[in-house]
């Protein structure tokens, strides 16, 4: 009796010793499935280089350097202003620079902003897009931020789904978090050109909240001058449908 005990006991452990090597090897996919559609997910690039810039792959952004803004701690003063780049000799916007603080949101409705046609424009509109429209007229700081109308050198030619999709999810996160804590945000937007091209093929966000170091608010991010199903001629603004 007691050698067959035994005998099950050593059975017992072999049959452990495998399960647990299973689930060893199990668990190790998992982790690595996990962590690689993260990375598909954020697609984390290092630096954002003119001369090489991310693929869209079905995303509407790639997060750059882990979402570390690249400010000066001499930049991170709680004090609201905007500084708007002069346009360059083809009329392209350059970087859009902030602070944000309640002192330079709108306080009234947002103006008619039609009269400015930004490089590249074209009115074309396409079946599946909301609103039809391909191009939207994009604040780099967006209206509810800083309150700008008609400022040449705030507006780009973006798409729908650049301006929905890509930026508004970001300005949305700014500016509920100043209206809430009546705390400052670090913010920037680079639209980014390649060569003599009118139209951007994105823009880089940074942002950062001052008060708190960035605990609320921390993210550096290219969005996609891109629409789906649309192919687009970024040294004209022509496009066309897939």
């Amino acid at each position: 009796m007691n050698y067959t005990i035994k005998i099950n006991n050593k059975n017992l452990r072999i049959i452990l010793t495998i399960l647990l090597a299973i689930i060893t090897v199990v668990a190790g996919y998992l982790y690595y499935k996990e962590i690689s559609n993260k990375n598909k997910t954020t697609n984390n690039i290092v630096g954002l280089d003119v001369n090489n810039l991310p693929e869209y792959t079905g995303k509407p952004y790639v997060v750059i350097n882990n979402n570390e803004p690249n400010f000066d701690k001499s930049e991170l003063v709680p004090k609201s202003f905007e500084k708007y780049a002069e346009l360059d000799n083809l009329k392209r916007c350059g970087t859009a620079d902030s602070i944000i603080g309640q002192d330079l949101m709108p306080t009234s409705k947002r103006e008619n902003i039609s009269s400015v046609k930004p490089t590249g424009w074209k009115s074309v509109k396409y079946n599946g897009i909301e609103g039809g429209n391909l191009y939207n007229r994009c604040h780099l700081i967006g209206f509810q931020l800083a309150g700008e109308n008609a400022n040449k050198r705030n507006l780009i030619t973006g798409t729908r789904y650049l301006n929905t999709k890509g930026m508004l999810p970001f300005e949305n996160m700014v500016a509920d978090y100043v209206k809430e804590t009546n705390n400052h945000v670090r913010y920037r937007v680079t639209p980014i050109f390649v060569g003599n091209e009118l139209v951007a093929r994105g823009v880089q966000i940074e942002a950062m909240s001052i008060e708190d170091n960035g605990k609320a608010i921390k993210f550096n991010v290219y969005c996609f001058n891109v629409q789906p199903n649309i192919e687009i001629n970024y040294k004209t603004g022509d496009s066309r449908s897939k």
